[in-house]
């Protein structure tokens, strides 16, 4: 009698390769240490190395790996979209991110969780281990405590400070949304756009839109539209709302989109319906951008009128994928060294991207993240 097995699944897998090599990310050494190194690689010669960048300070990532080193740090609060599963469930993920710098742009990352969840604590925490690094990458850390971790970072370290999940996101959001208007004949600076989800990715996908020049963004959260009249917002919220929704709509995510020419979805499965894109404009833009599970699924966007759909998935078309951007931006600040990564380097980057894809259509408006020509195009930006 002859047995089938069921194929395994992807979660399957996964466990399995990971199981297999114990994760998927180690360090190994630049030099060998053999007899006629390991005196100059350790006692007694690196007592000098030590002394000089003691007195020499500035010169410290000259003779030591804090030149090239990136920490991907993580409190593990908001993880892909599993939510709040704290640092041990983060560090799968940190890893893949940590092998994705490496891959992509040669670029040495240390996956690294905290096992604390406040402000206070992670930014302690994070300036305390910075001298070993060159760059600090935030990932995973719930909204809004993020958006006042990545700013204190910011005022108080002298090298890049990047929250992925906000301004990697945002930036190849904007890229896509740049091509996605040539293929439906809009300008980038006259059209509407909705954004459903006002946690990270959403509140810096709004702010990044404005400062690219879009005339005009509505983000919704859960309780409806941002507006200037609600008492309910946190500080983060209060700002966006003074530069957001300048025709004073209020109610649910069905007025947001009602006339809007692209709704870029960063929420959950099941925000955007095909009533809401009936509503919108002539030839709407869908980006349903939620993981794994999309706010509407492809087929049933372009049923409903869409024009153009991307989502985060690389099983569909137009895959909006913060992996476009990380590797590149600190390869190009490393490269050059820069300390801050500012507004307008992220447009930069936008328009590189965009400009990798010469002839968008409806299914291909973003470059693969294998696509060579990416990361040596997002750190040309970084500068």
């Amino acid at each position: 009698m002859t047995t089938h097995r069921k194929p395994a699944t992807v979660a399957h897998q996964a466990l399995a390769l990971h199981k297999q090599y114990r994760g998927k990310v180690a360090l190994k050494p630049l030099v060998r240490a053999t007899r006629a190194t390991l005196g100059l690689l350790y006692t007694p010669g690196v007592g000098a190395v030590a002394s000089f960048v003691a007195a020499h300070p500035e010169h410290a990532k000259t003779y030591t790996s804090a030149g090239r080193f990136v920490a991907v740090v993580s409190d593990g609060s908001a993880v892909l979209g599993l939510g709040n599963i704290g640092p041990v469930g983060a560090l799968p993920v940190m890893e893949g991110k940590a092998l994705l710098f490496k891959e992509l742009a040669n670029v040495d990352a240390v996956p690294i969780v905290l096992d604390v969840h406040t402000a206070d604590e992670i930014v302690a925490v994070v300036q305390a281990i910075a001298p070993s690094f060159a760059g600090i990458n935030l990932e995973d850390i719930a909204a809004p405590l993020c958006f006042e971790v990545e700013e204190r970072l910011k005022r108080l370290l002298t090298i890049p400070v990047m929250h992925d999940d906000q301004h990697g996101t945002a930036i190849v959001a904007l890229a896509g949304l740049m091509n996605a208007c040539k293929v439906v004949g809009k300008s980038i600076a006259r059209v509407r756009i909705a954004v459903i989800g006002a946690g990270a990715a959403g509140t810096a996908i709004a702010k990044l839109f404005l400062r690219a020049g879009v005339s005009d963004v509505v983000v919704v959260d859960r309780k409806g539209i941002v507006s200037a009249t609600r008492t309910d917002l946190h500080a983060e919220k209060r700002d966006l709302a003074l530069s957001t929704n300048r025709e004073g709509r209020s109610g649910d995510v069905r007025e947001a989109v009602a006339g809007a020419d692209a709704v870029i979805g960063v929420s959950g499965p099941g925000t955007i319906h095909p009533e809401h894109i009936r509503v919108m404009a002539q030839r709407p833009i869908v980006f349903a951008l939620a993981n794994p599970v999309p706010e509407i699924l492809p087929k049933d966007a372009e049923a409903a009128g869409a024009a153009v759909v991307a989502t985060g998935r690389s099983d569909f078309p137009n895959q909006i994928n913060n992996a476009l951007v990380f590797p590149g931006v600190f390869r190009g600040a490393l490269d050059r060294g820069v300390s801050r990564i500012t507004d307008d380097m992220q447009v930069r980057v936008a328009r590189k991207l965009a400009a990798l894809v010469v002839r968008p259509t409806a299914r291909s408006i973003i470059p693969s993240i294998f696509d060579r020509r990416v990361v040596s195009a997002v750190a040309s930006a970084i500068r």
